[in-house]
């Protein structure tokens, strides 16, 4: 270690400023996915602490990381170097209920931030399918929900503080340096640590939601008619091998609440019985079929128009459980091919005969056999066209309309990897480039930078610019960077970027990541 970090470690901080930091410690992914040990984990309080952590990692010649609940099942997270966490620098710092404008500490949880807003009368815009990240991690990574009404989460930003390489904090929004506002918008912690976010907050609602199971045929002819505007959000979980899909929709109301049904099946038994027969799924794939209507039948109905129905909170309505251990691969299209995209990923996972009537060309050039997988494949839209705010530069949503997201899981039950992840998932990818996708940057994608620079084109080049500029030693870069945004120039390795050196499966299952600064 650094005798600068040793000297700061022992207490010998004549500036008074705490560095709180400690060696030793296992950082994960929520998913277990990942794994790495950095050489020290920092969890500052002030902006002054954040400030000196950036200093001092300057002085010590390290790389930073910046990480909240680690829910990204990817390795973007991951360093043997100096590793910050956010979750103490967690205030609220201003709320104007007039207004409805919000600004917080960047680590702040968002289910702490819904409950904070609901006491004022205020609600987020809109959330994705679960709470646990921190404001500054969803916004960083392009979190979304599910709504034709609303884009990314980052279009309800106002403004935002960064503190770049060099251990200033800068303030940036759509009129105040707005170059730098775009790319912190989306900013794949690769620009330094975001500190303030200021937020437009809405009155708080109510939500009144619908969920029936029917047949995916169903689905497919009201897909260009009124199924995605016909509440304010909607979201869907389509059934590779049965065909049927849930669609869920609510409305805001001012009806009392009421929560929804709970069966004997809801909660524990529910849980582990899924669990298990998915463990059971590693060693004979081909029950996965037979596990899908089993399981999806006792949780939402085995006939075809079962509904269920509740009222509630914005903040409790908009999420789901993730249930357990899970690989996520999930790409942005453009909305109205979305049934050309599912009825070709059908035709492949059912090996479907152009003698069967709901076979379509699929085109993927590998082959299912004795393929199985997981299932529900989630399915999600926004608009982020429509938003009043600027865009950030490595948005993935479609430029001129609303966007589809298809989200393919594969559980990891009790941390085993399933076996058919890497034919699924390269088949699905496959898929997705061939119409006109891009991945969600937080999720398991191995698609790498020659196609992503032909998605993003000179946005990326822009993005690089800034990047450089505000980060030129490469302080915040990574292996994952390296292999998916930064340039692939001769002699591009930066002073400070972190290499990969080596990776190995743990008892726990995952992989643990090691690099060198």
């Amino acid at each position: 270690m650094h005798p600068v970090a040793e000297a700061e470690l022992r207490g010998k901080n004549a500036d008074g400023i705490p560095f709180r930091a400690k060696p030793h410690h296992v950082h994960r992914t929520w998913a277990r996915t990942f794994s790495s040990i950095p050489e020290l984990y920092i969890q500052p309080e002030t902006l002054a602490e954040v400030e000196k952590v950036v200093s001092l990692a300057q002085q010590c010649r390290r790389r930073i990381v910046t990480t909240g609940c680690g829910h990204s099942p990817s390795n973007i997270t991951c360093t043997s170097s100096w590793m910050v966490n956010l979750d103490r620098f967690n205030k609220i710092l201003s709320v104007d209920s007039e207004t409805g404008t919000v600004s917080v500490e960047s680590g702040i949880r968002l289910y702490t931030l819904c409950e904070e807003l609901e006491r004022h009368g205020l609600a987020m815009p809109n959330l994705g399918s679960i709470n646990q990240q921190s404001i500054a991690g969803a916004i960083s990574t392009g979190t979304h929900g599910s709504s034709v009404h609303h884009g990314l989460m980052s279009e309800d930003i106002i403004s935002l503080k960064i503190t770049l390489a060099n251990g200033t904090t800068e303030f940036c929004s759509s009129d105040s340096n707005p170059d730098l506002f775009r790319a912190a918008l989306l900013s794949l912690g690769a620009l330094g640590i975001i500190t303030e976010v200021t937020i437009r907050a809405v009155p708080a609602f109510t939500l009144k939601w619908k969920q029936t199971i029917d047949t995916d045929y169903k689905l497919f002819k009201s897909w260009p008619h009124d199924l995605w505007a016909q509440s304010d959000f909607v979201r869907v979980w389509w059934f590779p091998y049965t065909r049927r899909a849930v669609v869920w929709q609510g409305d805001k109301t001012t009806e009392p609440e009421q929560d929804p049904p709970v069966s004997y099946y809801d909660g524990a038994l529910g849980y582990y019985v899924y669990h298990n027969l998915l463990y059971a799924a590693q060693f004979v794939p081909r029950i996965l079929p037979w596990i899908e209507w089993f399981v999806f039948g006792m949780q939402y109905g085995f006939a075809n128009g079962s509904t269920t129905t509740a009222i509630q909170p914005s903040r409790k309505a908009l999420l789901m459980n993730c249930l357990y251990s899970q690989f996520v691969n999930e790409w942005a299209i453009p909305l109205h091919k979305g049934p050309e995209a599912l009825r070709r990923l059908s035709s492949w996972l059912n090996h479907l005969t152009p003698d069967d009537p709901d076979y379509v060309p699929h085109n993927i050039p590998f082959s299912a056999k004795g393929l199985y997988v997981h299932a529900p494949v989630e399915v999600r839209v926004s608009d982020t066209s429509l938003t009043s705010n600027v865009r950030p530069y490595l948005d993935p949503t479609v430029e001129d309309g609303p966007t589809l997201y298809l989200n393919a899981t594969l559980y990891r039950p009790y941390w085993r990897d399933p076996p058919c992840r890497d034919r699924y998932y390269e088949a699905f990818e496959w898929l997705m480039r061939d119409m006109g996708g891009r991945p969600h940057w937080a999720k398991n994608f191995e698609t790498y930078r020659p196609d992503i620079e032909g998605m993003y084109g000179e946005k990326l080049e822009t993005f690089r610019r800034i990047r450089d500029q505000v980060d030129p030693e490469g302080m915040f870069v990574g292996p994952w960077h390296r292999d998916r945004i930064m340039a692939d120039l001769p002699g591009s390795k930066l002073e400070l970027e972190e290499v990969e050196i080596s990776r190995k499966k743990t008892a726990g299952g995952g992989l643990m990541m090691s690099g060198l600064v």
